[in-house]
């Protein structure tokens, strides 16, 4: 009996100091973060951090190798602060994928992270980057409005829009001299290819990302919207948005849109174009240089204007990264002074030289660029009615529901009616 009186007066001994030291402890706590008045969330942390960074970006496709340039011209005049280029490899959901999961284990080794502009919505809603306002806010005034958009979210940028991309018709200027405003135009048209055994229209109808591209940028230019501001809210299921569809299901069942196009990404699709097999085809930039080499066969004939619309230029699919500093970032200070880098005229005709489309405006009117890239007034003008796709924070989800019915509507495995609708369920499954 006695000694279950003192182990039991031990026990309550033990508790109490264990109680009191808790209590301290959450008090030394409690009053730390008071005093430096960051709490628990991390974007209040760290904002005069300065010291050495990474910036994290998939492998540098330009032609110069842009980012190794901008990264030494940062480092050769901020010795003290210099920037590790961490390169990814060139698949996007691998990209996607290890941000993700050094965001989710709160590690402060990926300082600047260049998001596909699909997923700054994501990266926004899950707090896992750094809001650009008050004391981090950046200067977008000479930035292409698009980019911005693409980086907002719910009102607030999260992002330096980076490089960017968009859209164009590349046309047989030799078959038809003016290219076409609009669809109708456009398909008005494919008389002229039928008259010279080609096909008329293609872009990138194979069920994957594309798909879901060429389908918002008909829908989008009809009118159609796919969700609310609120990133979830389904808005796909209206008149504006079914007349796009149907145009894309319309030309495939009369055979405008060869049948062999249903498989098509951007590889095969420019293959066709480059064999002269086609009079239009909607793709990106970078196939300019491919189109006018020894090897194309519309060497010298091929022409580039704006995606066509309903009543004149269209919606072109907005393309790119954002850079955006993580919210676990020990040194945000310096992650700042490099977002403003990265927009800056100095580091934006870097990437424009090594043929990544820049985001600020007046180096689309440089004449200096314009001799390489003869292009670039066109891209602009893309640009500048161009459409983020979906802005929400379940993209993944909401790509699958556009490209999966929108392939069943172009091939007629479902009307259209029914594809729109199966998109509004969809999107309302990926945001519930």
């Amino acid at each position: 009996m006695a000694l279950n009186k003192v182990t039991s007066r031990r026990s309550l001994a033990s508790r109490a100091a264990l109680a009191a030291a808790s209590a301290a402890l959450l008090t030394a706590t409690f009053t730390s973060a008071c005093s430096s008045g960051t709490g628990s969330n991390p974007a209040s942390q760290d904002l005069s951090g300065r010291g050495p960074i990474t910036f994290v970006e998939g492998k540098d496709t330009s032609e110069t190798g842009a980012v190794k340039q901008f990264i030494d011209r940062w480092n050769s005049a901020h010795p003290d602060e210099k920037v590790t280029f961490k390169e990814q490899s060139n698949d996007a959901s691998q990209q996607h994928d290890d941000l993700a999961q050094h965001m989710q284990a709160k590690q402060s080794d990926y300082d600047v992270m260049a998001l596909d502009v699909t997923w700054t919505a994501e990266f926004a809603a899950k707090g896992w980057i750094q809001p650009l306002k008050d004391s981090f806010a950046i200067d977008t005034s000479t930035l292409l409005s698009p980019t911005v958009a693409s980086a907002t979210y719910k009102g607030n940028l999260y992002a330096a829009p980076l490089n960017t991309n968009g859209g164009l018709l590349y046309y047989r200027k030799d078959l038809v001299p003016n290219p076409p405003k609009t669809w109708t135009e456009m398909l008005g048209d494919c008389t002229v290819a039928k008259a010279h055994g080609v096909g008329c229209y293609a872009g990138q109808f194979a069920p994957y990302e594309g798909l879901t591209v060429n389908a918002a940028e008909v829908i989008n230019a009809y009118g159609g919207t796919f969700v609310g501001p609120d990133g979830k809210t389904p808005t796909i299921n209206s008149p504006q948005a079914r007349a796009g569809l149907q145009v894309l299901a319309g030309a495939y069942k009369n055979g405008d849109i060869p049948k062999e196009a249903i498989s098509f990404k951007e590889p095969e699709s420019q293959n066709a174009f480059a064999q002269g097999k086609l009079l239009f085809l909607r793709t990106w930039p970078n196939f300019y240089g491919v189109a006018q080499a020894d090897s194309s066969t519309v060497k010298g004939e091929t022409g580039v204007a704006p995606l066509p619309g309903k009543d004149g230029v269209g919606a072109s699919t907005l393309g790119g990264y954002n850079a955006a500093i993580s919210a676990y970032s020990k040194h945000k200070a310096t992650a700042l002074d490099f977002l403003r880098f990265l927009i800056s005229e100095d580091a934006q005709r870097i990437l424009a030289e090594g043929a990544l489309p820049p985001v600020r405006s007046s180096l689309y009117d440089d004449p200096a660029l314009i001799a390489k890239f003869p292009f670039l007034p066109t891209l602009k003008d893309s640009i500048a009615s161009a459409v983020p796709r979906p802005v929400t924070p379940f993209y993944p989800a909401v790509s699958k529901a556009i490209q999966d019915n929108a392939y069943a509507a172009i091939t007629g495995t479902k009307s259209v009616d029914d594809a729109i609708a199966g998109m509004q369920k969809g999107i309302e499954a990926a945001g519930s």
